[in-house]
């Protein structure tokens, strides 16, 4: 029940699930001081239901760095046509601000053109333009006991990402790229070109909450929309949600929505990462999540982190091996 759950594979018939965002994370990068790690999974399953990234689409990490739920800072990520010429896909990368920053199109400076995407076990690191980067087929780490939320909370002690993959896009960047206030704002957004125009599929930063918030009618709008809307649009249908789930008054849930609501991930990066203050590869966010949708009846769904996660960037553990 995370972000895994949301994409449009799951639920139109044009599925794809390379369009599919998993995950996002933000945490400092463990080389270097000054230096923050944002990645954005996709894809989930990986290479099963998808071998590739989408060559029509647009895969985008935005960065609030004054508060305003408004991308300051966006990478974009976009991928060649691997049927296009020998030799595998490969990724660009260009980081815009400004204005540029809230459009969906790619634009801006080109930090990595052409890039080859990973799909082998290695990961490759690429470093330029003071950024380091690696793209491509990695072990995915979210970790939830899915089966036994699905199942009224009867847990069967079975991570079902346990032998998963997934699509990771990971960059380490320089802080100073990313504003002077410690505090930032992160959220990703996967976007598809259609008769000419760029249509966003899939958007968040907070794990959960589409799958436990969102009615299936609204998905598409939510997906399409800007975290700027969210406290206008969301706040009501969900505070319904926690006065049925977790027999939360209005006040009660209101402040509790006030912790997810613009769905944007702040992370204050002088103080040590860890949910909801950015979000690390070992946080219990299923936990986290069943804790608030409760109101405290439910407090974890009793399966540890991942193991196989590297020490160093890209810190995605390498791909199990694929059936």
């Amino acid at each position: 029940m995370s972000h895994h759950l949301s994409g449009p594979h799951l639920r139109s018939p044009r599925g794809d699930a390379r369009l599919d965002l998993t995950d996002v994370f933000a945490f400092p990068g463990s080389d270097a001081s000054g230096r923050t790690v944002l990645i954005m999974n996709v894809n989930p399953y990986a290479p099963t239901r998808a071998a590739e990234f989408h060559p029509d689409a647009v895969y985008r990490i935005n960065i609030d760095n004054d508060g305003d739920n408004l991308a300051d800072v966006a990478y974009s990520f976009t991928f060649s046509d691997p049927a296009s010429g020998a030799g595998g896909q490969t990724v660009t990368v260009h980081r815009s601000t400004g204005s540029a920053a809230q459009q969906h199109e790619p634009a801006g400076d080109v930090l990595f053109n052409s890039v080859p995407v990973a799909f082998g076990d290695a990961p490759d690191v690429i470093e330029a333009n003071g950024h380091k980067l690696s793209v491509g087929l990695r072990s995915d780490p979210f970790f939830a006991d899915l089966e036994g939320i699905a199942n009224e909370f009867t847990w069967t002690g079975k991570d079902a990402m346990a032998e998963a993959n997934v699509f990771g896009i990971a960059i380490e960047v320089p802080d100073e790229e990313l504003g002077p206030d410690p505090t930032i704002g992160v959220w990703a957004r996967v976007s598809l070109r259609q008769d000419g125009q760029l249509v966003s599929v899939d958007r968040g930063a907070h794990p959960s909450l589409t799958a436990y918030f969102n009615k299936e009618e609204v998905k598409d709008a939510y997906n399409a929309g800007e975290p700027a809307d969210d406290w206008e649009l969301y706040r009501e249908p969900w505070t319904a949600v926690l006065q049925q789930m977790g027999d939360y008054t209005t006040e009660a849930a209101t402040e509790t929505l006030k912790l997810v609501l613009p769905d944007v991930l702040r992370y204050d990066r002088s103080r040590p990462a860890g949910y909801p203050n950015g979000r690390t590869l070992v946080d219990d966010v299923t936990s986290a999540r069943l804790t608030m949708v409760s109101g405290g009846k439910v407090t974890s769904d009793h399966i540890p982190p991942h193991t196989d996660l590297l020490p160093t960037f890209p810190h995605l553990g390498h791909p199990h091996p694929v059936g």
